[in-house]
C-alpha cells in the first residue's frame, strides 16, 4: 500500500475578540495578536490577511509575524496562501520548484494542514519571506530588496508619481532608491541601453526568470509578482519570482488561459523585457536559455511524476478541506488539464524559437 506523506499541521489559536476584529475589515493591514502553534511549539504571532482579490473570498491567505525573536536562520515572517483559485492547489509550488531548476533563486514552499483553534481551515501553502534570512540562507551577499506590488513596477516611465512607484523596499535604506530609479531610466534611454544595462543587469538571471515566467505562463508576473535584488557587492539587479499560483494554463480568476495567450517573448507591458528583446545579443542569449529548458524540464516526461505526485499527497488534504472536499472531481481532472497544457505550450514555443 503507498503510504501518503503526512504534511505539517499549524493550529492557530485567537481569542474571540481577536479573530472578531479579524475578520471586521478583510481589507485592513493592521494584524491583530495571536498564538501559532507549529508542531509542539506554540509562538505569539501578530497576524493579518494578505493578498487582494482573495481576502474577498472565504478561504484566506495570511501574512504572519513572529513577535519574539526565532533561529538566526529563522525569518521573522512566514506567509500561509490558500491557493483558493487553484483548483490543482499546486500550481504556484510547481511553478517555484520549475524556476529553480531554471537555474534562478526562488522561495522555498511546502503544503501545510492549517486549522483555526482546533477546526480545519484547509490546505495552504507556506512561502519563505524574501528578505534578508533569504540572502543569507543562499550565500548571498547583503543588499537591497524590493517588492513589485503593483502593476506599476513595469520598469517604464510612464503613468507614475514617480520612479519607485510599484515598488515597497523591503531592505536597505533610501540612498538605494536612487540605484534604483538609475536603473529605470537607463531601460528607458534606448541610445545606451545595449552598453548600460550589463552594469546594472544581471542579464542572465533576467533572462532565465523571463524564459519561466514564458513557459508557465505567468501572465499576471511580467509586471508584479516578483522581487527585486540589489547585490552591494556586484551592484546588479536581479529578480526574484514570487505568488505563481495562476500558472500553467488558469487566470488569476480560475479561468482556462489558451497556451498561446503570452508570447515567446514575454508581456509587452514589460518595459525592461521589451527592450531586452528588441536586441540581437540579449534575444540570442534568451533563445539558447529557452531551448535548453524546453529540451530538458519543461516536458510531460519530465513533470508527469511530479504533478502526479502532488496531486496524490495532498489529495487526502483536499478533502479534508471544508472549503473545496466538494470539488474533488475538477481537483482529480487537473493533473491531465496540467499536462495537456505542458504539451501544448512546449509544442507553441519550439514552433516559436525560430522568430527569436
Amino acid at each position: 500500500m503507498n503510504m501518503t506523506p503526512s504534511l505539517p499541521s499549524f493550529d492557530l489559536q485567537f481569542d474571540h475578540a481577536d479573530l472578531r476584529e479579524l475578520e471586521r475589515d478583510v481589507w485592513s493591514n493592521t494584524p491583530v495578536p495571536a498564538q501559532l502553534k507549529m508542531e509542539d511549539a506554540v509562538h505569539d504571532i501578530h497576524i493579518r490577511y494578505r493578498g487582494s482579490y482573495t481576502r474577498e473570498l472565504e478561504k484566506k491567505s495570511y501574512h504572519i509575524e513572529f513577535a519574539n525573536q526565532r533561529a538566526s536562520d529563522e525569518s521573522s515572517e512566514l506567509h500561509l496562501n490558500a491557493e483558493s483559485i487553484d483548483p490543482s492547489h499546486f500550481r504556484n509550488k510547481l511553478s517555484l520548484d520549475f524556476m529553480r531548476e531554471a537555474g534562478i533563486h526562488t522561495p522555498e514552499n511546502k503544503h501545510v494542514f492549517l486549522t483555526l483553534n482546533g477546526e480545519p481551515i484547509g490546505l495552504y501553502l507556506q512561502l519563505e519571506s524574501v528578505d534578508e534570512i533569504y540572502l543569507k540562507k543562499r550565500d548571498l551577499p547583503p543588499g537591497t530588496i524590493y517588492y513589485a506590488v503593483s502593476d506599476k513596477a513595469d520598469f517604464s516611465q510612464k503613468g507614475k508619481r514617480g520612479l519607485t512607484s510599484g515598488y515597497q523596499r523591503k531592505l536597505g535604506n533610501m540612498e538605494d532608491d536612487h540605484t534604483l530609479i538609475h536603473f529605470i531610466k537607463k531601460i528607458n534611454s534606448p541610445s545606451t541601453f545595449l552598453h548600460e544595462i550589463p552594469r546594472l543587469l544581471h542579464i542572465e538571471n533576467y533572462l532565465r526568470w523571463l524564459a519561466g515566467a514564458v513557459c508557465t505562463m505567468n501572465n499576471d508576473g511580467f509586471t508584479h509578482n516578483y522581487a527585486l535584488y540589489l547585490n552591494r557587492r556586484d551592484q546588479l539587479f536581479s529578480i526574484i519570482p514570487w505568488d505563481y499560483d495562476a500558472t500553467f494554463g488558469r487566470r488569476v480568476n480560475g479561468d482556462v488561459m489558451e497556451w498561446d495567450y503570452v508570447p515567446i517573448t514575454g508581456k509587452t507591458k514589460n518595459k525592461l523585457t521589451t527592450q531586452l528583446m528588441k536586441r540581437s545579443r540579449f534575444r540570442k542569449l534568451y533563445k539558447d536559455i529557452l531551448e535548453e529548458i524546453l529540451d530538458t524540464t519543461f516536458t510531460v516526461a519530465y513533470l508527469e511524476d511530479k504533478v502526479m505526485s502532488l496531486h496524490s499527497s495532498l489529495r487526502p488534504y483536499i478533502l479534508m478541506d471544508p472549503h473545496f472536499q466538494k470539488d474533488i472531481d475538477l481537483y482529480d481532472r487537473e493533473p491531465s488539464f496540467i499536462l495537456q497544457f505542458i504539451e501544448a505550450r512546449g509544442a507553441y514555443l519550439r514552433q516559436e524559437l525560430k522568430h527569436l
